[in-house]
């Protein structure tokens, strides 16, 4: 009987997740490169070690939270120096909407590869839940088979810089920006062949202007369908900033539903399938040129640790 009455707090617990995900209550606007108003993205969260802003990061229940491994992998052993901001609008002055947690564990992907970023995900556990609130909800995730076409707009929110070879400080306000999902194919003739796996997702404009950057790392990138937010994927790289013909570059988050919820056994996360309308472009991209066989170093997206403020 306590088994099953377990179960069933557990099955109302993952129904509650499920129900409140990626609907924030205060986002009701098109966006696209400019600063978010308060509570539009009650996901996001802004990781910091020794007082400074390292990465992003999004919150999908009420005590995890997803980020990139390479954002975290140096501090696996000591998860508390990593504090986690919910809530937060602004790195400078007051955030009455924001709620501190301290990390109690890191995990991060057990096939993550430091040197190709194949599998650059993460999972945080905060010290204690949060209570939800409009400033504060958990985004549904990209479930296994959602199709997220060549064009699908998706939105990249951070604290990143706003361009290559800006010197920091980042904006002081939680910025947004709009790109459309750019096709595995396409990005590897971009990239080159070798350099973009299944378990990675592109978005960006071929003629650049508009991207995710360093400080980035680790935030979500998402895609509305209906009334709901879906994460399709967590900034992970890219060559430089906004440049043409190198679209940023994310961990895939449909890839990764049997890892996080072989963690998070209770009040586990809202996945929603995600699916494209139309056919995808995508399949029948092929280069105009041979795709990239050597490719220059690809920074990861988040500050040196620690930052240089």
């Amino acid at each position: 009987e306590r088994l099953e009455s377990d179960l069933a707090l557990e099955t109302t617990k993952i129904q509650s997740v499920t129900e409140v995900c990626g609907r924030p209550s205060l986002n009701t606007r098109i966006v696209g490169g400019e600063a978010a108003p308060p509570g539009s993205w009650p996901w996001q969260v802004s990781l910091h070690t020794f007082s400074s802003h390292i990465c992003g990061g999004s919150l999908i229940n009420d005590q995890w939270v997803l980020t990139a491994a390479h954002c975290v992998q140096s501090l696996s052993t000591s998860p508390s120096l990593v504090t986690v901001y919910l809530g937060r609008q602004s790195q400078e002055g007051s955030n009455p909407n924001e709620v501190i947690r301290i990390v109690s564990h890191i995990n991060i992907h057990p096939e993550y590869n430091f040197l190709n970023d194949n599998n650059d995900i993460a999972l945080l556990r905060l010290s204690e839940p949060v209570n939800f609130t409009d400033y504060i909800s958990p985004v549904c995730l990209a479930a296994p088979k959602s199709t997220f076409y060549s064009g699908v707009d998706s939105w990249v929110t951070g604290w990143g810089t706003i361009g290559s070879g800006v010197p920091l400080p980042s904006p002081k306000n939680l910025m947004e920006v709009t790109v459309p999902v750019v096709g595995n194919r396409q990005c590897k003739c971009n990239y080159g062949e070798r350099t973009i796996t299944e378990n990675m997702i592109c978005a960006g404009l071929q003629e650049g202007g508009k991207d995710s950057c360093q400080g980035d790392s680790g935030g979500p990138m998402v895609s509305k369908q209906g009334d709901r937010w879906i994460q399709a994927g967590i900034v992970s790289f890219g060559i430089g900033c906004a440049r043409p013909e190198f679209p940023g570059v994310y961990a895939r988050v449909s890839q990764y539903e049997t890892w996080i919820n072989s963690l998070i056994r209770i009040n586990q996360p809202g996945f929603i399938t995600f699916t494209s309308e139309g056919t995808d472009s995508d399949l029948s991209f092929s280069c105009t040129t041979p795709p990239t066989t050597l490719t220059p170093t690809k920074p990861k997206r988040k500050y040196l640790f620690p930052k240089i403020v």
